[in-house]
């Protein structure tokens, strides 16, 4: 069983609300801090005001890339994504490009995620590279060629979904995403884990890391 601290350790603690506020984001850092969470997980215009918080603490900060669609070009997911390191983000989560995928181009596919793992390579701090996949918009055909992409491309995590798109995490999907990767390379479950039970189960079926905007309920839930 894990306990609080070492289970807040997997969360990514999740605001990407269109609403979302400084009062909402200094709430979600406090929260973080408090609770010890991984990270902050916040829009691209919310980094530079997350990172002045956060910066004399030890969480992360995760920014979205190409979200929630994935469908903006190259250039401009790479420029986001070096926007985002510069103010301060030490991880980025990319949505890859679905039409792409479908289409079969799966040289774009590579080419979009590796425009952002360029930039991350580029820094002067280790940047991890997530890449956004919507499981619940592909066959399990897909979802396996998309992980090899992912690990082709160079980026360090594969993970189920925005949560907007498509149905969230499933225990079923990280078994599969974590047998597609091998055992070293980062699966992230998100979308829909609302519970402590729904953050054991996808961690036993094993994710190592968790996109949740529901972290401080699951801690408060955690047995001690």
């Amino acid at each position: 069983m894990l306990n609080k601290k070492k289970l807040a350790s997997f969360i990514d603690h999740t605001l990407l609300k269109p609403d979302a506020t400084k009062d909402h984001i200094r709430e979600l850092c406090e929260e973080a801090m408090n609770f010890g969470f991984w990270s902050v997980c916040v829009n691209p215009s919310n980094v530079s005001f997350a990172s002045n918080i956060l910066q004399e603490s030890q969480v992360k900060i995760c920014c979205v890339v190409g979200f929630p669609l994935g469908a903006n070009i190259s250039e401009v997911k790479a420029f986001e994504a070096e926007k985002a390191i510069s103010d301060g983000a030490n991880e980025i989560d990319m949505v890859i490009n679905l039409g792409a995928l479908k289409n079969g181009d799966f040289e774009l596919v590579k080419q979009d995620i590796r425009g952002i793992v360029k930039k991350a390579q580029d820094s002067k701090t280790e940047i991890i590279v997530k890449a956004v996949i919507e499981t619940g918009l592909l066959t399990k055909q897909e979802k396996v060629f998309a992980c090899k992409l992912v690990k082709d491309a160079g980026a360090h995590f594969v993970k189920t979904s925005t949560g907007i798109n498509s149905s969230g995490a499933t225990v079923q999907d990280i078994k599969l995403l974590r047998k597609s990767v091998g055992r070293d390379f980062g699966v992230k479950a998100s979308g829909g884990i609302r519970t402590y039970e729904d953050a054991i189960s996808l961690i036993e079926a094993g994710a190592n890391r968790l996109g949740t905007s529901s972290g401080s309920l699951i801690i408060k839930a955690t047995p001690p």
